[in-house]
């Protein structure tokens, strides 16, 4: 095979969760640049639909469909919904998240429990149920995107969000032993872990010249992550060229976790 076609997705369907804006939008626009039809769901429709027009607009085809991961319904019915439109899913990205800032001492039961029924339980729970059908097709590719903040500490003052930490890193500790376990039916799980990227979640620093430019003085590539940093990635473990991957957390961070200062 040659090295084009191990980054080919030509005839295969995607399901990104959180595919409306962000780094969910970002791997979305990547996995159809690569070939592959691609369905878009959050609980945000109209972000997805304005997604999926700019899929359309590369020449692949692609629906919005909504999905509340904390509802067990909400999850049945996006997967009934996508097997309306394909008769396969080959790759699933599990972008959507949740996050909740608070001090470590006054954070609250009802935030920590949001965060993990979204970040954790919806996404295994989602996992199980497009598994099962990989399982009948054959096989597929579960990307789950994760972050370094569940594979280091962080102060209150840089990140108050100690759920938000707790819960990727149990999503690492999920792709890899998911991993072992669907490979028998030819299911690969990888995880992206991405550094700080210039989404709407960053907003509360990206338009802060001041904590900006002190924030990316800490990276040692000396930048925020941006699209095409995150496109790359996902393309790679979603298809072919990363067909002996499985059981692998990629981080995608300009060197700040290697750099731990």
């Amino acid at each position: 095979m040659r090295v084009p076609q191990l980054f080919d997705l030509s005839g295969r369907t995607a399901l990104v969760t959180g595919g409306g804006r962000g780094i969910g939008r970002h791997v979305a626009l990547g996995l159809a640049e690569a070939g592959a039809d691609v369905l878009v769901a959050s609980r945000k429709r109209e972000a997805c639909e304005a997604t999926a027009k700019e899929i359309e607009a590369r020449g692949r085809r692609s629906r919005a469909l909504e999905l509340d991961l904390r509802r067990p319904e909400s999850i049945e019915g996006l997967v009934q919904g996508a097997l309306a439109e394909t008769e396969r899913l080959d790759v699933l990205v599990n972008n959507a998240g949740f996050a909740w800032g608070e001090p470590v001492l006054e954070h609250s039961l009802e935030g920590w429990d949001r965060v993990f029924d979204v970040n954790v339980r919806g996404l295994f729970l989602l996992t199980q149920r497009v598994a099962a059908h990989m399982k009948e097709r054959g096989g597929g590719s579960i990307v789950n995107v994760s972050s370094i903040s569940g594979m280091r500490g962080a102060g209150d003052a840089d990140e108050p969000a100690v759920a938000y930490a707790a819960s990727k890193g149990a999503v690492n500790a999920l792709t890899r032993d998911l991993a072992v376990k669907l490979a028998p039916w030819g299911i690969r799980v990888n995880a992206i872990a991405p550094g700080p990227f210039l989404t709407d979640m960053m907003n509360h620093i990206r338009h802060d010249e001041g904590r900006l430019r002190e924030l990316q003085a800490r990276i040692p590539l000396g930048r925020c992550g941006e699209e095409d940093d995150v496109k790359g990635a996902a393309v790679f473990l979603a298809g072919p060229a990363a067909a002996y991957v499985t059981g692998h957390v990629l981080v995608v961070d300009g060197g700040w976790l290697v750099a731990a200062r």
